[in-house]
C-alpha cells in the first residue's frame, strides 16, 4: 500500500476533480448543439396555419378594442435608465465602503472622484429636464 507522501494522483484533462477550461469548453458546446437542435426541429415539425383569428393580439381572454401596439412616453425609458445608472452606482459604491479598509486614501480618493462625475451627470439631466414628466418640458 502506497504512503500519502509517494501518492501522485493521475490528472486527466477530463477529470472532474481538477478545475480547468475543457470541461467548461465541453458544457458550452453541449448546450450550443442542444440548443441548435431545437431550434431547428421547432421550426421544421411546426405546422403554420395563420387565420384572423390567431394573427389578433391575445389580451389575456378579453377581445381587443384597439392596436397591440402603442407608444411608451420617452420620460418612462428615460426613467428607466437613470434608475439602471444610479442602482449600479450604489452597488459600487456600497462594495468600495466593504472593502473601505483596504482601499484606504487612493481609494477614496477615487471613490471621491465617482461620485463628483455622477453627480456633474445628475446635475446635468436635471438642467436638461431629463428628470421632468411632462413630454413638452422633458427632453
Amino acid at each position: 500500500m502506497p504512503t500519502a507522501a509517494g501518492f501522485t494522483p493521475l490528472v486527466a484533462p477530463f477529470s472532474p476533480w481538477e478545475p480547468g477550461a475543457l470541461p467548461l469548453v465541453v458544457y458550452g458546446a453541449v448546450v450550443l448543439v442542444v440548443l441548435a437542435v431545437i431550434l431547428f426541429l421547432s421550426g421544421f415539425l411546426v405546422r403554420r396555419r395563420p387565420t384572423p383569428v390567431k394573427q389578433q393580439p391575445y389580451e389575456c381572454g378579453i377581445r381587443p378594442t384597439g392596436p397591440a401596439r402603442f407608444r411608451y412616453p420617452v420620460p418612462f425609458f428615460l426613467m428607466a435608465v437613470f434608475f439602471l445608472l444610479f442602482d449600479v452606482e450604489a452597488a459600487y459604491i456600497i462594495a468600495y465602503a466593504v472593502a473601505w479598509p483596504e482601499l484606504g486614501l487612493a481609494g477614496y480618493l477615487r471613490l471621491a472622484v465617482f461620485v463628483v462625475v455622477l453627480g456633474l451627470g445628475l446635475a446635468y439631466i436635471w438642467r436638461k429636464g431629463g428628470l421632468n414628466w411632462d413630454e413638452e418640458e422633458g427632453l
